[in-house]
């Protein structure tokens, strides 16, 4: 069976995957991986967590991503008997078909948890955009080096702290650093979504789960109005939430919804961007922007202390410096939003500098690579050495347990 320049399958048809991602950015990891490794065979199959993005690329969807859109400790804890449903109902799924290989991205509350059955059951384990543990938890890398037999990492510095502790860790890039820039005209943009093309725009983005959007939007929109009528204000609808709920707080307000970042972020003068992937696409598009991020004040107190790292700005964290405000929890109001892009909207030096810095943050994100090639494209051809018939064969199954 063909797969692509130089590469032929060993295996048989039937080869089924459980890919689980969880908010809307690891949805969009994973259509891409699931689209990745079908250009080499289509004869795979996939099923597991995930949206519509994953469903279009082939995935069968047991588990829909908007039910797993949770964020912070206390808010996971009231959410936990949900959460659980869910996670028998992927186990079931996966007791039922017997995946020759698990992948799961990103939503470590779910998705170590997912793993550790799939290593239980014998059944190999791909972790594709890893959890955050070098920032927080750094414990908690003994659970990748239990239950994960390959870490895909996307960020440059992560492959050598996983290494370091014992997990078996290649950087593959990151997934939007290939990305090529929306296609779309600003006039074109303009006129499909309602916009004047004269104002400068400002893309929003609280983020992109109900709790961070009730506890950042709120905030974010008192900015948009201190700044006022002369600024259209865009404000990108994640897959993982409804048009109708954030008209709930938006109301009688200016505010465009839009259905893409990408395209919003690049023609933007500025954004107001939630802490997350978000700061990484507006990095991505060459959009200045000031980070903000707000959780309940007892999720504040309880993880703060564990912070291990000294940026909250994914953006800073590559840069190893402060390149873009990080507005955080007492220090994101209003007011210092919009002191913050009042220096960065206008030509001048601090805009010059953090469009440089950023520029500097997106070269990082792409893996050196003299072959070429996209990091979902990486991702799939070391996740198709695993499926080769060297592997190890699937154990019986063995009983669930949470936690």
């Amino acid at each position: 069976m063909h797969t692509g320049p130089g590469f032929t399958l060993l295996y048989n048809a039937s080869v089924q995957i459980l890919i689980s991602a969880g908010e809307a950015s690891g949805e969009m990891y994973g259509a891409q991986l699931i689209e990745a490794l079908r250009r080499r065979d289509p004869s795979l199959s996939f099923f597991g967590a995930g949206g519509d993005r994953m469903r279009a690329a082939g995935c069968e969807i047991v588990v829909d991503a908007k039910d797993l859109a949770v964020v912070g400790i206390t808010e996971i804890l009231s959410h936990l008997p949900k959460i659980y449903g869910l996670f028998r109902k992927l186990i079931r799924a996966a007791d039922q078909k017997k995946p020759s290989l698990a992948i799961v991205i990103d939503a470590p509350a779910f998705n170590w948890r997912v793993a550790r059955q799939m290593h239980k059951r014998g059944i190999p384990v791909v972790y594709y955009v890893c959890p955050q543990f070098w920032a927080w938890r750094q414990k908690r890398v003994k659970l990748l080096r239990k239950y994960v037999n390959q870490a895909l990492v996307i960020f440059p510095f992560e492959e050598n702290f996983y290494r370091v502790h014992g997990v078996n860790a290649t950087f593959v890039g990151h997934p939007l650093a290939d990305l090529p820039a929306p296609e779309i005209s600003r006039m074109h943009y303009a006129a499909q979504q309602a916009l004047d093309h004269v104002k400068p725009w400002i893309t929003l983005m609280p983020g992109s789960r109900r709790k961070e959007v009730s506890m950042n939007l709120p905030t974010i929109l008192e900015a948009a109005a201190k700044l006022g009528q002369d600024y259209e204000f865009l404000l990108p609808v994640a897959r993982t939430l409804e048009p109708s709920f954030l008209k709930q707080f938006i109301g009688n307000r200016d505010i465009h919804l839009v259905p893409e970042s990408l395209p919003a972020l690049h023609h933007s003068r500025a954004g107001i961007i939630a802490s997350g992937t978000a700061t990484v696409e507006a990095a991505l598009m060459g959009t200045p922007f000031v980070m903000v991020y707000r959780v309940s004040p007892l999720t504040y107190m309880l993880g703060k202390p564990r912070v291990k790292v000294a940026h909250f700005a994914m953006v800073n964290l590559i840069a190893g410096e402060r390149i873009v405000p990080e507005l955080v929890q007492d220090d994101f109001t209003a007011g210092s939003v919009v002191a913050e892009l009042r220096k960065i909207i206008p030509d001048g030096e601090p805009r010059t500098r953090m469009l440089q810095a950023i520029a500097a943050v997106k070269a990082k994100l792409k893996k050196p690579d003299q072959a070429g090639g996209q990091a979902s494209e990486r991702a799939a051809d070391v996740i198709l050495e695993m499926l080769k018939p060297q592997a190890a064969p699937v154990a019986a199954a063995a009983p669930e347990h949470w936690g």
